[in-house]
């Protein structure tokens, strides 16, 4: 199987707070690979490395066969990266629909028009399950439940290749985490490579084929959702129990 993304020995660092230490892994296409750790381990300061948020004080990204090391956030986006945030981002004036609308608008290569962007964002929304009735509501009347699919419909509607996701499932209830899973899962099948940070583990478990470990900035672990279920470094820093 082709590799989409090679991160190879990430350090990143935050005045004297090494926040990733020597990090290498690659993602493979077509795949969900998780990306787990106690909090503060450096997990969502890694997405933000990947999409061009901050960049390395040493090592490297390659992209699809492309160096992306010191790439801008919109170039990357445009080459077919898309990530959500931890912390939902949205333009709250604006309605759902215009949210996903810039998305679209933002994400192309292909220089599509207004209308034909518009058109994609209606699409994108009633993929991801989103309310036509709330389509033209405010995001800022919309409550974070509501949020995450609206963020979650933005990054798609850029075309991504990889889709970053931070904690998408935060703040979810089970049925709306269900949903959740079922709809990566149908996001995966149309071909979009995932890499997700989730502290729910289940979540993780069922939807990753392999998942990395981060702890204290440093990667403990990588394999199976079996082999780090059972393996006890990743036990004692994160797991605490046996999963599988």
């Amino acid at each position: 199987m082709v590799t989409l993304l090679r991160v190879e020995n990430l350090t990143k660092s935050f005045g004297g707070l090494i926040a990733l230490r020597n990090v290498s892994f690659h993602v493979k296409k077509g795949e969900i690979t998780g990306l787990v750790g106690p909090n503060g381990a450096g997990k969502s300061t890694l997405l933000n490395m990947v999409s061009g948020v901050y960049g390395p004080d040493y090592g490297s990204i390659e992209f699809n066969g492309r160096d992306i090391t010191n790439a801008s956030p919109y170039k990357i986006c445009r080459m077919g990266v898309a990530k959500t945030f931890q912390l939902v981002q949205s333009f709250p004036e604006m309605t759902a629909h215009q949210n996903v609308t810039v998305g679209a608008l933002f994400g192309s290569y292909k220089g599509i028009n207004l209308d034909e962007a518009r058109e994609k964002a209606s699409l994108t929304l009633d993929f991801v399950g989103f309310s036509r009735d709330k389509f033209h509501n405010p995001v800022k009347n919309l409550n974070v439940v509501e949020l995450r699919f609206i963020q979650l419909a933005r990054a798609l509607a850029t075309e991504p290749n990889l889709l970053l996701l931070d904690e998408v499932t935060t703040g979810l209830n089970p049925s709306e985490s269900k949903k959740a899973v079922d709809l990566i899962e149908k996001i995966r099948d149309m071909g979009v490579t995932i890499l997700m940070v989730e502290h729910v583990m289940r979540v993780i478990m069922s939807l990753s084929k392999r998942i990395i470990v981060l702890h204290h900035g440093e990667k403990i672990a990588e394999g199976s959702p079996k082999e780090i279920s059972s393996n006890q470094m990743v036990i004692d820093a994160y797991l605490g129990e046996r999963f599988l």
